[in-house]
């Protein structure tokens, strides 16, 4: 089990960042300390961490999903994320269109309205 939350840690901190992780590890609880290690472990060390496909396909996946569902603060997070894995601005685009056919055109709206808004904030954040 430990070995699995290493793996699921080490995964969880290439893809969103030190800084990110360390936040969110500094404000984990009593309460909320089983989930965190749950997604350490089931996201990061199971799902993110296995070699079948790519981390940019594995974050294209991702991000049709979370806009799918309307997940608005976690599809920030991981568009953030790209920077991490490799899927570009285009493939953001991609998966977004296909949420807008598979999932509906309000959905990847609001998706699209959010990861512009991302990606315009990292790109002011790489040129200063």
């Amino acid at each position: 089990m430990a070995d699995q939350h290493d793996k699921g840690m080490a995964m969880r901190r290439k893809i969103l960042g030190d800084a990110h992780v360390d936040r969110a590890e500094a404000q984990t609880t009593a309460f909320d300390a089983p989930f965190q290690s749950l997604i350490t472990q089931a996201a990061w060390g199971h799902v993110w961490a296995r070699d079948t496909i790519s981390l940019r396909e594995r974050s294209m996946l991702t991000i049709a999903l979370l806009a799918a569902m309307g997940h608005d603060e976690e599809l920030a997070m991981h568009v953030r994320a790209t920077a991490n894995t490799g899927a570009s601005r285009d493939d953001i685009m991609e998966a977004l269109l296909h949420v807008a056919i598979y999932a509906g055109v309000p959905c990847a709206n609001n998706a699209i309205r959010i990861a512009r808004e991302v990606l315009d904030d990292m790109h002011e954040s790489d040129r200063s």
